[in-house]
């Protein structure tokens, strides 16, 4: 937005008498101003000034002014111009206004005339201005731009969701526990035509089967207990927009004919009602299951499978795009840093070597609690080795891998790591997932000066 509160105006006539006129009324009223006897010297204006309100006259010595209302209006949407006219030449300032002006005045009217007509035109300039900066901010919160990396396998995966982005197409989002598949997903839908109507997720696996149904599709009043009135579901939410249904494996295979017939038909019955209710929405899904494994066991439907997967993403794990932890764990630190208050800089060679040398099972959303714990248990001014937690400790600085592919031991070491990054920390789920006793974990912990 202009750094003037009334906004830029530029004056475009080749009467120096009347434009400087015209300029001296509007600078009066507190307005920045510009002039320009030619369009050459406008569009220049233009390009180095941002200019809010255009007023311009038909007759120019290099161009015909309702041709270059057209041309300002192509390159700069938010400006808004004023054409002024000849006395009888009103039909110039018609043809201008279908070529995207604001208002037409006539020379020679009263000069009060032009100042309530350049208010509004510059309200309404400044209101578009604001609008697509806002516009310009979602995009960065919400938009690719948010997606940090220039790895092969991270830019590749963004090329194929940009690609997808503009269609209506239903995408398929596949990929480890961390990777980012909700950003990728609202990044989608604001790249998309659905982009100023609802974005709405929902992780599947947080909810049962009657729950689920009822959050996703919504109920009657009365059709069951604790049903004391109407409820709209997340798909009637989304109405118009995207619905993101996250960890898609997880659904219960009685709700995956009910989401199927949605996919076909945009359409699904509310529990306890009798009639079917229409919307229109776009189906993000993700998972990081193997679904074809789990249509072989009976646990997913192929049809719904082959109804989400129309296009499928899939999203690097941070192993494979190891060249990306630097920037994402710089971002990581301005992020928190600013959030707890602290003035921290950056982070030492030794910290980020461990960061590259870790596996990361839990991808960027691991690294990113890493980071988080270091930045509160700062006390200087960059993060240290030492602020990393204890599965750090060991892991050499030049290799992500044990010692030997061939030694069992650091295998075992690597792996139980690895396990205990998952639960954090929680010992009890470790011996469980390991299928082995707390006790052996505790002895196999000591073993590996893993305590």
């Amino acid at each position: 937005m202009s750094t003037n509160p009334k906004g830029k105006i530029l004056v475009i006539d080749d009467e120096d008498r009347l434009r400087k006129l015209l300029a001296r009324i509007l600078q009066l009223e507190g307005y920045e101003l510009f002039e320009a006897g030619t369009a050459k010297d406008a569009l220049k204006c233009l390009i180095n000034e941002a200019i809010d309100v255009v007023i311009c006259d038909v007759r120019l010595p290099d161009t015909n002014g309702i041709e270059l209302t057209k041309t300002i209006k192509t390159a700069y949407p938010a400006v808004e111009v004023i054409v002024l006219t000849a006395y009888g030449t009103i039909n110039d300032g018609v043809t201008a206004m279908k070529n995207g002006a604001f208002d037409y005045i006539t020379k020679g009217d009263d000069n009060e005339k032009i100042i309530p007509l350049v208010s509004k035109a510059m309200d309404k300039a400044l209101l578009q201005r604001r609008v697509l900066e806002l516009e310009n901010k979602l995009n960065l919160k919400f938009g690719f731009e948010r997606i940090i990396g220039t790895s092969t396998a991270i830019t590749t995966a963004i090329k194929l969701a940009q690609r997808v982005a503009v269609t209506d197409t239903t995408v398929l989002l596949l990929g480890e526990t961390g990777t980012g598949k909700e950003v990728f997903a609202e990044a989608i839908h604001q790249a998309s035509p659905r982009s100023n109507k609802p974005f709405v997720a929902i992780n599947c696996s947080a909810f049962g089967k009657e729950l689920l149904e009822s959050e996703l599709f919504g109920h009657k009043a009365g059709s069951f207990t604790g049903a004391i009135k109407d409820k709209k579901g997340l798909f009637e939410e989304a109405n118009g927009g995207t619905i993101f249904l996250d960890e898609i494996g997880e659904m219960d295979h009685d709700l995956q004919a009910k989401l199927l017939r949605v996919l076909e038909s945009q359409q699904f019955i509310k529990i306890g009602d009798t009639k079917p209710t229409q919307v229109s929405v776009r189906i993000l899904a993700a998972t990081n299951r193997d679904l074809q494994e789990d249509i072989t066991k009976g646990n997913f439907r192929s049809d719904l499978f082959y109804r989400l997967s129309v296009f499928q993403v899939t999203l690097p794990a941070i192993r494979d795009r190891k060249k990306d932890i630097e920037a994402l764990a710089k971002n990581f630190v301005q992020h928190f840093a600013i959030k707890v208050n602290k003035q921290i800089t950056g982070f030492t060679d030794e910290f980020l070597k461990k960061l590259e040398a870790y596996n990361w099972p839990g991808n960027v959303r691991e690294l990113k609690n890493v980071i988080e714990r270091a930045v509160i248990l700062c006390d200087g001014n960059e993060l240290d080795a030492s602020l990393l937690p204890y599965e750090f400790e060991k892991i050499a600085a030049t290799s992500d891998s044990p010692s030997s592919p061939y030694d069992l031991s650091s295998m075992e070491e690597l792996h139980i790591k690895k396990v205990l990054t998952h639960t954090q920390g929680n010992r009890a789920e470790a011996a469980r997932l390991l299928n082995i006793g707390i006790a052996t974990l505790y002895r196999k912990l000591k073993e590996y000066g893993l305590e």
